[in-house]
């Protein structure tokens, strides 16, 4: 039997696949290549390393149509052998708008709700068609909780979902929408057969707001870093080597104006601060009192107001904003530049940034501004490293941040310790999930479809 998938274009690419019995899992994300997010990670790698440990990935995303951004190189990752359906799906602020508005109608309970209507007849046909044994959901978005709720209702299959963060924050989302997110996210807690999260953090954020859940049901998964990409495309860490050159740090990803989250804005004054006292400039002031810098801000979603920011603060030359580019080419620019920065606020201490895990493989040197006492700073512990200031302070990030360029300069800036950094590959991960898998399911398991 020939087993199809379906490219970004929406063509199919037969792929021929062993249809022999086994453990098989239903897995449904709306993020997945070629869709350009943070998550996408996340799944592909597990659905890459689950058959190593004795489970069968069957794929259950959306239409590349519907994903705003788009890595198409991302899609050659993808073992030929895995079963992929693409159900149809709309983002309703590009396809159901007019004028740049749309219904809510559309829209709940987000911009891709129609996922719903294709996923949940697609999901249907894939568990009678091939009997998996376990149900898998990612959040975010909400939507894959419903479909999840919907599946797992109509199947009768064990449910584990992947809740990577709250669906309600005290900032997100709208007020309109609290008590609608809420009910989703209280039934999808107590109607799965487990909860996977991605921080000790974040378990007992939820375990606060769902007391009745039995401490058993909760299950820590970190994000990770996959190690074969790593090794293909950065190169051995350089120690100990002085670095006189005008320096290079980045950020990668969406930061947040106004927001307690990434808000860039603090590190921009205690730069202007610095540059203001001659102790940094732009490359070509680099010289032996002035250290020479130029800082990436990549792919942030929010260039407009950044660099509105960049101007009122006078450090055009120094700082700039940056396009996406490939996953790949994001790995390759990490491991290449002279150091990497970390946004997240004190207000966010239980969650991780999944790219936190990615600057550790590319052992380059960190300047992370996050909370002393947050779950980021206990990896950057466990790893050899520590937190520079909070993200909130400026005051505090200006030594931190001038220590740290003399500290590169001079070829004295900490790495992340290689064995500790190792614990964190998504393939390991990926076998706790198998394990989990395991524990959930039973010899004998009912199909009432």
């Amino acid at each position: 039997m020939v087993i199809s998938q379906i490219d970004c274009n929406g063509n199919r690419c037969p792929a021929p696949f062993a249809t022999a019995e086994g453990q098989r899992v239903l897995m449904v994300a709306f993020h997945y290549p070629p869709a350009l997010a943070s998550g996408t990670r996340r799944t592909l790698s597990f659905s890459c390393d689950l058959p190593e440990f004795g489970w069968e990935p069957i794929l259950l995303t959306a239409h590349p149509r519907a994903h705003e951004r788009r890595d198409p190189d991302q899609l050659a990752e993808i073992p030929p052998d895995i079963r992929v359906t693409r159900a149809f799906a709309l983002d309703a602020a590009r396809h159901l708008a007019f004028r740049r508005r749309y219904s809510r109608l559309t829209a709940w309970p987000d911009r891709w709700a129609s996922w719903w209507l294709g996923a949940v007849p697609a999901g249907l046909y894939l568990i009678r068609r091939y009997r998996p044994r376990v149900l898998w959901t990612t959040y975010p978005i909400p939507t894959a909780l419903g479909i999840g709720l919907t599946l797992a209702r109509l199947s009768g299959l064990p449910w584990v979902i992947d809740l990577r963060d709250p669906l309600v924050t005290s900032q997100h989302p709208p007020p309109e929408l609290r008590e609608s997110y809420l009910r989703l996210e209280r039934k999808a807690v107590e109607r799965c057969t487990r909860i996977v999260v991605s921080t000790p953090g974040l378990q007992r954020f939820l375990a606060a707001r769902y007391p009745h859940v039995p401490p058993e049901k909760w299950t820590v998964l970190p994000n990770g870093f996959d190690e074969r990409i790593f090794r293909a495309l950065v190169s051995p860490a350089r120690v100990g080597r002085p670095n006189p050159e005008p320096l290079t740090l980045v950020h990668g990803g969406t930061l947040y104006i106004g927001d307690n989250e990434r808000n860039p804005a603090p590190f921009l004054r205690a730069l202007a601060a610095l540059r203001d006292r001659g102790e940094v400039g732009p490359p070509h002031a680099n010289s032996p009192r002035c250290i020479g810098l130029t800082v990436i801000l990549r792919a942030t979603s929010q260039d407009q107001a950044i660099d509105a920011m960049i101007r009122k603060y006078d450090l055009t030359g120094m700082v700039v904003t940056a396009p996406a580019i490939p996953y790949r080419e994001s790995i390759r620019e990490s491991g290449a530049v002279d150091g990497l920065l970390l946004f997240q606020g004190e207000a966010y201490n239980h969650l991780i940034p999944a790219k936190l895990f990615e600057y550790l493989r590319a052992c380059r040197p960190i300047f992370a501004m996050t909370g002393a006492e947050g779950d980021s700073a206990r990896i950057l512990r466990e790893t050899g490293l520590e937190p520079a200031a909070a993200l909130e302070d400026a005051a505090a990030i200006q030594p931190a941040l001038l220590q740290f360029l003399q500290r590169i300069r001079a070829g004295q800036a900490p790495l992340p310790d290689a064995a500790a950094v190792a614990n964190y590959s998504r393939r390991l991960q990926a076998k706790k999930l198998a394990t989990l898998f395991e524990e959930v399911t039973t010899p004998t398991m009912a199909f009432p479809l």
